[in-house]
């Protein structure tokens, strides 16, 4: 299993949507770096959903329920998208302060490549996030 961090601007898709939801087509993503990740995502593996630009902190877990296909929002070029499925909030989300301050999350690609919207992350470093979290999967 591999182990991924999405990264979402609450007004544009937010983790209450989400919920809602259940469901939804990782779309719109436009950056080749982030595009390949998510084409190396297998159905199954776990992914952390975290807030951007407001808030700022890992919010809950998704499962990857669909691989990568064609993004039907691009209009041109070769973009992919997953689906992603709700698998759980987590019990105490986990900031951007706390992922910097901690020894085994401070390498994280999204401290490292902030822009990038869809990066993995070790077993290690996610496991750690669910123990800050409080948080089973």
């Amino acid at each position: 299993m591999n182990y991924w961090l999405v990264k979402s601007e609450p007004e544009a898709y937010s983790w209450t949507q989400f919920l809602a939801d259940r469901k939804t087509a990782w779309t719109g993503v436009r950056n080749f770096q982030a595009r390949n990740n998510l084409r190396a995502m297998k159905k199954g593996d776990l992914v952390c959903f975290y807030h951007s630009v407001t808030n700022k902190q890992i919010v809950g877990l998704a499962r990857v329920s669909k691989e990568a296909y064609p993004d039907p929002t691009a209009t041109d070029g070769d973009w992919s998208c997953v689906d992603l499925t709700l698998v759980k909030s987590l019990v105490q989300p986990v900031g951007l302060d706390t992922l910097k301050r901690d020894n085994t999350l401070r390498e994280l690609p999204l401290l490292r490549q902030s822009r990038l919207s869809v990066t993995p992350m070790t077993e290690k470093q996610f496991m750690r996030v669910l123990e800050l979290a409080a948080t089973r999967v």
